[in-house]
């Protein structure tokens, strides 16, 4: 009897523990993209090869088509847009956005799709795969599509001659243990995409200067940015090299590439400058930094480059090494001052008024993202604040030390509070934070918040505030260890709340109930 327990015992426990195991899907880009940049479009043909690491056999697979939430005014980021009060006027005026032409085939025979049940969900699609995707079996999944670009009124589209091609094409919905994550596109809400290698050809008129996720294959032309983009580096006060096509009437075909990024996002405009540098990690790691901005008379921008190199070594040294070869900022529209939104190893800043601090602030934030979104690759639709809110404590901490700053509360700051040590001024501006209301939760769905001010001061600041509650109860060393540790167990992966505290209780070796249980309470932590 017993010998029998025993084998019962170990059949159950490796089939518990077997469904436990982790696992994310696979997923790799080859793209060819071409710009015309007078019609506001681009025509392009993908290649999805899609391996499936689940347990499960699928039938179909799920695909976001982003271009659409861009169409027409019944689309669910046009109803979030004009429920939201704190967002009115953005709409306005506005030119819309669609992709059309996809003709999806599997393994090189046409798929049959449907669409999404929601009316709303114009911007998904179900993509029938003839036979089960078996465990451990892949697919290519292919097709042709051409993107209508919005002007830009939501991360994506065209504004002043600069190109912002975000969300831009065909992309698998997330499948993991939860099932399936397709979502539509929402302004209030970002992301959750599987990890990925993308191999992207873009095409362009000559005299367009581009920034891209990943790394530029062209030996010529990623010489002649770094030429030039070290000489205005070096020369900030004199007037900006600017970069000149070969062929200013002709096209050019720029290839890109980069492993293990959630997503791929690129800008070009004919009049950036461009900055570049390199930035040495602690480690002795070396990455390149890119930025590409306006050429405007007394730019704050001419600093531009030194705050992406002091972000990516602050936050490589309070987390963990910046994973990437490369590190690029670009300044977004003029008259536009949403801020900002990153991408991997790529961010756009929309902040033209901004001062020195609070440009350095935005550009560290929007760079910090590379943890928090990218190499961290959280649910953000689901847990805003598991990327938001801890990339909003380590600006914090970037703007208390380097400036005695804060982005919150700017000018009204007392003189005498920016003349304390940065551990005392990072007190007084919590303490200050703690008396803003924030009546939601932090846990919340983003699409459950009420307004985009709303779900900003919970998802930013309340889980900032949070995560400084704990750090004065477990004391600064100890919670950057567990943030490092943290970083350790999950970069390259998708965790979830639970795994965060999982590995923050490995690390310091307490219980933190009491600390995440104040997650999902509303009003004050009191």
């Amino acid at each position: 009897m017993k010998n029998i327990l025993t084998l019962v015992f170990v059949c159950i426990s490796t089939i518990v523990f077997g469904q436990e195991k982790y696992w994310q899907q696979q997923v790799r880009y080859d793209i060819d993209v071409v710009l015309n940049d007078q019609e506001k479009s681009l025509r392009g043909f993908e290649t999805v090869t899609y391996k499936n690491n689940s347990p499960s056999s699928l039938d179909f697979i799920w695909f976001h088509i982003w271009p659409n939430a861009y169409k027409n005014e019944n689309t669910a980021l046009f109803k979030q847009l004009k429920n939201d009060t704190a967002r009115a006027g953005k709409l306005d005026k506005y030119t819309p956005g669609s992709i059309e032409g996809l003709n999806f085939k599997v393994n090189g025979k046409v798929a049959l799709t449907a669409p999404h049940p929601n009316p709303d969900y114009i911007d998904i699609i179900k993509v029938k795969l003839a036979s089960p995707l078996k465990p451990g079996d892949s697919v290519k999944i292919s097709t042709d599509f051409k993107v209508k670009l919005p002007s830009y009124f939501s991360r994506s589209g065209f504004a002043d001659g600069e190109f912002m091609v975000c969300q831009w094409y065909p992309k698998p919905a997330v499948f993991d243990k939860n099932g399936w994550h397709e979502f539509p596109y929402l302004d209030m809400g970002e992301y959750y995409s599987d990890y990925a290698s993308f191999n992207v050809n873009i095409t362009v008129p000559a005299d367009y200067v581009v920034g891209a996720t990943g790394v530029l294959q062209n030996a010529d032309e990623l010489a002649e940015y770094k030429r030039i983009g070290a000489k205005n580096a070096a020369n900030r006060a004199a007037k900006p090299v600017l970069y000149a096509a070969k062929n200013k009437k002709g096209i050019k075909k720029l290839n890109y590439k980069m492993h293990n990024v959630p997503d791929f996002a690129w800008f070009a405009d004919k009049d950036f400058v461009i900055q570049y540098d390199t930035a040495k990690l602690a480690s002795g790691k070396v990455v390149d930094a890119f930025t590409y901005y306006h050429n405007k008379d007394s730019t704050l921008w001419n600093y531009s480059v030194d705050y992406a190199k002091d972000a990516v070594k602050s936050y490589s040294k309070w987390i963990g090494d910046y994973e990437y070869p490369v590190v690029q900022v670009v300044e977004g529209p003029k008259n536009n001052s949403s801020g900002g939104m990153e991408y991997p190893t790529i961010t756009l800043i929309t902040s033209p008024d901004a001062k020195k601090e609070s440009l350095d602030a935005v550009i560290a934030h929007e760079v910090g993202h590379n943890w928090f979104m990218s190499m961290l690759g959280s649910n953000e639709r689901q847990h805003a604040w598991q990327d938001e809110g801890l990339n909003t404590y380590f600006q914090f901490r970037y703007e208390a030390e380097k400036y005695r700053s804060n982005s919150i509360f700017g000018d009204a700051i007392p003189v005498e509070v920016r003349a304390l040590p940065p551990d005392k001024f990072l007190n007084a501006i919590y303490g200050a934070l703690s008396g803003i209301p924030m009546k939601s939760a932090i846990d919340v769905p983003s699409d459950k918040f009420t307004s985009s001010d709303d779900y900003s001061t919970a998802s930013y600041l309340k889980a900032a505030l949070w995560l400084y509650v704990l750090e004065s109860g477990v004391g600064r060393d100890k919670m950057d260890a567990a943030f490092k540790h943290y970083f350790k167990l999950w970069s390259g992966k998708h965790p979830q709340p639970a795994d965060l505290k999982a590995a923050f209780e490995e690390s310091l070796g307490t219980n933190l109930d009491r600390y995440f249980q104040l997650l999902n309470k509303e009003g004050k932590f009191q």
